[in-house]
């Protein structure tokens, strides 16, 4: 048995026959879901473990094979031609068809193995998403993990288009293909130096801090979403603010406080050792609610494989011993 197991794995691996002559081997496949996914060579190369050359030779090959363009290569941003868009819905039925092949004959020989893709906004990639995949792994060893940094919007939109999987993000933006799962609360602090007349200080008013020196989080982040919506409540935008920095990273910024080269906004689990050691300090805005949630994020209406229904069950019961939390935005909140 296991021999002719062994050999279904071969072919799996290998290659798919397609009707009409065509051979297309599932490596090419693999590569093209990639680049449409990344939208990028060089990292679909990084995620593939290949050389870039190695990439751009698997997609001219299957273009070959197929005698026709399929990835646009001039844009800055690469992109799918129209051939590339319709064999990209039917690679993914393929490579979903192949992931429940594997899964199947895996469970068979009881194990639980594959691969699980989650997008991730900055704070949940640093402080979520470590401890769900540790503790997933202690149940599940031989399952892998593919984790990838995008900003809240480009996660969520990512999603809906079917080119992410899984995503956890800090901010819940209308969209009816997507089912939302609560985690787990936060709240964002204003965050100095600790230095006078700051870390004297629990509270501050938010009049009291328009002239100083801001860094913000690039836009689409979760984080600015919830600072720019208070702004708003409070009859001010943005532009009230002295922004001389936009920085994605989040352990930039903090070396950029301490330098005291300005302030910002950020949640307080990124700067609890740094509290902690009163290098940085933490206050709250006077009559002001920066509290969120962070949420754990999938297509509603796409069929998950085994392997990733299994991780959903897994994140529900983790969190809340259920699944009685997910919450769906009704198709009049698009």
């Amino acid at each position: 048995m296991d021999y002719f197991l062994n050999i279904i794995y071969y072919s799996i691996y290998r290659t798919i026959y397609i009707i009409g002559g065509i051979v297309m081997d599932f490596r090419q496949l693999e590569t093209f879901v990639a680049v449409a996914k990344l939208k990028s060579f060089s990292k679909a190369a990084e995620h593939l473990y290949l050389t870039q050359p190695t990439v751009s030779s698997h997609i001219l090959n299957l273009e070959k094979e197929l005698n026709t363009i399929l990835v646009n290569r001039s844009n800055r941003n690469t992109s799918l031609t129209k051939a590339g868009e319709i064999l990209y819905e039917y690679a993914m039925n393929i490579m979903n068809q192949k992931a429940n092949a594997l899964f199947r004959l895996n469970e068979y020989r009881g194990k639980m193995v594959g691969n699980i893709e989650i997008a991730s906004s900055t704070i949940p990639e640093q402080y979520i998403v470590p401890e769900l995949i540790s503790e997933f792994n202690k149940i599940y060893p031989e399952v892998t993990f593919s984790i990838f940094h995008y900003d809240s919007q480009e996660v969520l939109e990512g999603i809906a288009q079917g080119n992410i999987d899984f995503g956890i993000v800090g901010a819940k933006l209308p969209n009816n293909q997507l089912t939302y799962f609560d985690l787990v609360s936060d709240e964002l602090f204003l965050i100095t130096p600790n230095a006078a007349p700051y870390n004297e200080l629990e509270e501050i008013e938010l009049k009291d801090i328009l002239h100083e020196s801001f860094i913000f989080r690039e836009k689409g982040s979760g984080t600015r979403h919830l600072v720019e919506q208070v702004l708003l409540d409070n009859k001010l935008s943005i532009d009230n603010l002295n922004i001389i920095a936009l920085i994605e990273n989040t352990e930039a910024i903090k070396q950029c406080i301490r330098r005291r080269m300005g302030i910002s906004f950020l949640s307080k689990r990124a700067v609890e050792d740094e509290i902690q050691l009163k290098v940085l300090s933490a206050l709250r805005i006077k009559g002001v609610s920066l509290n969120r949630r962070f949420y754990f994020v999938f297509h509603k209406y796409r069929t998950p494989s085994p392997l990733e229904k299994t991780f959903q069950d897994f994140v529900c019961h983790y969190y809340h011993g259920d699944n009685s939390t997910i919450v769906k935005l009704k198709t009049d909140d698009n």
